[in-house]
């Protein structure tokens, strides 16, 4: 079996201005990378879905859910945070977003797929279960969680967050669920400057020193990580999977390069192989340089796909 490469040609519409950075060349990066790589052909390839209002809710309120479909314009963009915006063709890519990894976890809950990552914007670890922000509408890996416990019978799901900014959204969502753990790391003071002090058994944050190298990093998923998820021992691995902690992105102050993400990975499959059946499905959060964005992918998909 492959790994499944899902995105969809919508997420190249969602654009919230020449100078956002969370901007529709981060899709190109990482497909040209993988095409240089040679990785691309081997992967198997899945245009996403859109993810339905019921598989939604599961997540968030339906009050927001609302709210965000009355907000698509019909030109123009409109402010939902400050930071995070629409334009005409956004809540389509948002709902092909979360349909992707909600469609990860059934192509490898089926056995068609060894595991999958999901190449789409806009992410998701900042939407709170009411509420945008974060360059995030809808909390992607968060919905796709819910929905492999209410549609797949799963009884442990962990999410491994490796993004610089803390995954505030899904902490939100999940911090009173015992059935799902997340596992974080971040720089801390920073944006959302949340995620210090709101840990408990199963949300395992992390923070990280401005400063933080690849060894701080190992540490922190060594002794804090790895213990917890072997206690959780989860039935699947989601992983939301930001790649601005490295030294190239401006975004942070973290100096983390490509090796520490293929170790993460190597890490994280080792989990999932031991108690998960190796499920396995990745998502795509940050990382705005975009030539590191496209090595770190293709370092992490290569991983993902044992080449």
């Amino acid at each position: 079996m492959q790994t499944a490469y899902i995105t969809h040609p919508e997420f190249l519409k969602h654009d919230m201005g020449p100078d956002h950075p969370e901007c529709p060349a981060r899709i190109h990066a990482i497909q040209d990378q993988l095409i240089a790589s040679g990785l691309f052909d081997y992967l198997d390839h899945y245009e996403a879905p859109k993810v339905s209002r019921e598989i939604l809710a599961l997540a968030h309120t339906e009050e927001y859910i609302d709210w965000v479909f009355s907000q698509s314009p019909d030109s123009g963009l409109v402010d939902l945070d400050g930071d995070t915006m629409m334009n005409p063709y956004t809540l389509d890519a948002a709902l092909y977003a979360t349909g992707a990894v909600v469609q990860g976890v059934d192509l490898v809950m089926a056995g068609n797929v060894s595991n999958a990552f999901c190449n789409v914007r806009p992410p998701g670890h900042h939407a709170k279960r009411g509420g945008a922000s974060g360059f995030c509408i809808f909390n992607n890996v968060a919905v796709a969680a819910a929905y492999a416990l209410e549609h797949h019978g799963l009884e442990r799901i962990a999410i491994a967050d490796f993004d610089v900014h803390h995954g505030d959204g899904t902490e939100d969502i999940f911090h009173d669920d015992p059935r799902v753990m997340m596992c974080s790391t971040f720089q801390h003071p920073y944006y959302p400057y949340s995620g210090a002090d709101s840990g408990n058994e199963h949300m395992i944050n992390i923070p990280l020193a401005a400063g933080s190298t690849g060894e701080q990093f190992r540490e922190a998923v060594t002794e804090h990580w790895l213990p917890a998820l072997e206690r959780f021992q989860p039935q699947m691995l989601l992983i939301s999977a930001g790649f601005d902690a490295h030294w190239e992105d401006d975004m942070s102050d973290i100096r983390l390069h490509e090796k520490d993400y293929l170790w993460v990975t190597e890490a994280l499959k080792g989990v999932a192989k031991r108690h998960a059946n190796n499920r396995i499905v990745s998502a795509l959060e940050g990382g705005y340089a975009l030539h590191a964005l496209g090595r770190c992918v293709m370092t992490h998909v290569k991983s993902l796909s044992d080449l």
